[in-house]
């Protein structure tokens, strides 16, 4: 059985806000503030989404409507994260920023790209994966053409592209660092050496607090696609087919918790399926207007693979609202953080 692209779509949302509560805090300060990760902590016992989930609905759309050829992809893609960036998210990449104000005015999405290799485009490529990986070819492209139009460090791009692959694959660690190193070649040896020393810990039984330690990512995995991706594959290497393990065993390294949650629970998500997904962290999530039901039909419509003739869009003014929403649950977090226990 292939990858599940309802699975993997469900699986970015429900990583992303498991683990959005902990965005930034140490391990010891998430313990202390947050105990146990078994469930939403976002809003009252309810879950909500950033923008990992929000670019992956974006690329979802742009695959829908351009039926997967890359250059009418990179048209649709850019055109989302023009109008996702005037919906004025709560988060948003450094990176992401620049490229998507570039866009804005007017240069190509052929140079519109930052020099950055930030998690932008990791975050978003799984489902590049899940919806066209027995093309390796062509999911190499679209991943290509989501990375440059906002990062052109070749390091973002091998990331991504490392997430699109192991959403395609089962967890055998062996086989899919030898087909990465068929991929990306010789030039990509640091990365290489970073997702073999992941498979290895991984093989060896070794939690992912301590793969994240072995990375020198004592205090939290950090931004850069180099520490981000590698502890997601090891949480993925390390608990394939249990969601509810993988998911809190990235959040758990701290950090940038809702990235490395989103990019783990899309990579197992598209193994177990949605049937795997925990039933009741599905039932907990509060997004509007990118519900749940709304994932799941955009995961029908990518299995049509180019055969949907209507295609709807979300409302821009019900995107300003679910964000104005949003902004205020994060002050309050933000506000919450200051005080103890520390």
């Amino acid at each position: 059985m292939g990858p599940s692209i309802g699975g993997c779509l469900l699986g970015t949302a429900l990583g992303d806000a498991i683990g959005l509560p902990a965005e930034g805090l140490s391990r010891r300060r998430q313990h202390r503030v947050l105990g146990e990760l078994k469930g939403h902590r976002f809003f009252f016992g309810r879950g909500m989404v950033s923008d990992d989930t929000e670019h992956t609905c974006l690329v979802a759309e742009a695959l829908i409507r351009s039926a997967g050829e890359p250059d009418a992809f990179e048209r649709y893609l850019s055109a989302g994260l023009r109008w996702w960036l005037a919906g004025l998210p709560a988060g948003v990449g450094f990176a992401t920023l620049r490229a998507v104000i570039r866009l804005w005015f007017g240069i190509s999405s052929k140079s519109s790209g930052v020099f950055s290799a930030g998690n932008g485009p990791a975050m978003r490529s799984a489902l590049i994966g899940a919806f066209c990986g027995e093309d390796r070819s062509r999911m190499r492209a679209l991943v290509q053409s989501s990375t440059r139009l906002t990062h052109t460090d070749p390091k973002a791009e091998w990331a991504a592209f490392a997430v699109a692959l192991a959403a395609t694959m089962p967890a055998d660690g062996q086989a899919f660092q030898s087909a990465l190193a068929e991929a990306l070649g010789d030039g990509a040896a640091e990365f290489l050496a970073l997702t073999d020393a992941a498979l290895r810990s991984a093989g060896r039984g070794e939690t992912t607090e301590h793969f994240a330690d072995l990375l020198g990512l004592h205090h939290g995995v950090s931004g850069y696609c180099f520490h981000t991706v590698p502890v997601a594959l090891h949480a993925w290497l390390r608990h394939p087919n249990d969601f509810r393990a993988a998911v809190p065993a990235a959040v758990r390294c701290g950090g940038d918790t809702d990235t490395t949650g989103a990019i783990t629970g899309a990579i197992v998500g598209s193994t177990v399926g949605e049937a795997g997904l925990p039933s009741d962290w599905l039932g907990g999530l509060v997004e509007w207007p990118r519900t749940v039901a709304r994932m799941r039909l955009l995961a029908s419509q990518l299995a049509e693979r180019g055969r949907v003739e209507h295609f709807t869009s979300i409302p821009f003014a019900h995107t300003l609202l679910r964000n104005a929403f949003f902004t205020l649950v994060v002050i309050v977090h933000i506000l919450r953080r200051m005080l103890p226990p520390y």
